[in-house]
């Protein structure tokens, strides 16, 4: 079997962005995003109904409300929601900062921000980061709503009561939008910091040739003591290669000695 350059090259380590493990966890991350969509929608379908009844006549009428439902389904279905939306949040943020603080280079301190390319994907990452926050909060505040209504009627819910408290609604399908809104954008971010890296290792590979082709031209030439002896030990060289035995005679030891110490004086 053949071995190939890319066999020969180092594996990716795990806290790498762009890793096959950094891979992975953002498809988890992205699954578990509509998995809380879905507890959200059938959080929305099961929601407590209040339902209004006028009881007495007269001035001694009263309207009372009973709910539909306990509100379990509910509250378990916007309560792991709620759980799992911030579980991808910490996870895909945590694995972020952890891939960043660990890239080689590192990407703060090889960022050239002159560059037309770093202003855009420094935009983009902000309006990445800020979107995602700003709708993680909002659905993580709706989803708090919900669970604190729904737990308020756990017990005697089927008992009139003179006031109730529901849900409006769509407030768990808003919910529910929200936080595959905040997985999108997040997946969004980490593309763009998996960008910003691979452009960073460019910028790096394009200073060291630069450097490289600088020293080369800045060495000062060889003397010509130094091109005589080169060119005597080339020669010679030839003789060496011929030799079967790859040793030199004691004739040819001595032709070299003698030129070598002749060019030199």
């Amino acid at each position: 079997m053949a071995v190939t350059h890319a066999d020969l090259a180092p594996s990716r380590p795990r806290t790498e962005l762009g890793s096959k493990a950094g891979t992975i966890l953002i498809i988890i991350c992205i699954i578990c995003g509509l998995f809380c969509f879905i507890l959200c929608l059938i959080a929305e379908a099961t929601r407590s109904i209040v339902t209004w009844e006028s009881s007495g006549e007269g001035k001694h009428a009263t309207r009372e409300c009973m709910y539909s439902g306990s509100g379990k389904t509910p509250l378990m279905c916007a309560g792991g929601a709620f759980l799992g939306l911030a579980a991808v949040m910490v996870v895909e943020h945590s694995y972020m900062l952890v891939a960043v603080s660990k890239s080689t280079p590192p990407v703060l301190l090889t960022w050239d921000p002159d560059s037309s390319s770093a202003k855009a994907l420094t935009w983009q990452a902000g309006f990445f980061f800020f979107s995602t926050w700003i709708s993680f909060a909002v659905g993580e505040i709706l989803l708090l709503i919900g669970v604190s209504v729904e737990s308020g009627h756990l017990r005697n819910w089927s008992t009139p009561k003179t006031s109730c408290l529901t849900i409006p609604q769509g407030l768990f399908s808003a919910a529910g939008v929200f936080g595959l809104a905040t997985t999108f954008l997040a997946t969004g971010l980490y593309l763009t910091a998996v960008r910003a890296q691979k452009m960073c290792r460019e910028q790096e590979t394009v200073r060291r040739q630069v450097l490289d082709i600088s020293v080369l031209f800045a060495s000062p030439p060889l003397s010509p003591r130094h091109r005589t002896i080169r060119a005597a030990m080339a020669a010679e060289n030839s003789t060496l290669r011929q030799n079967d035995s790859g040793r030199l005679s004691p004739s040819q030891f001595s032709s070299v000695f003698a030129k070598v110490s002749i060019d030199q004086v």
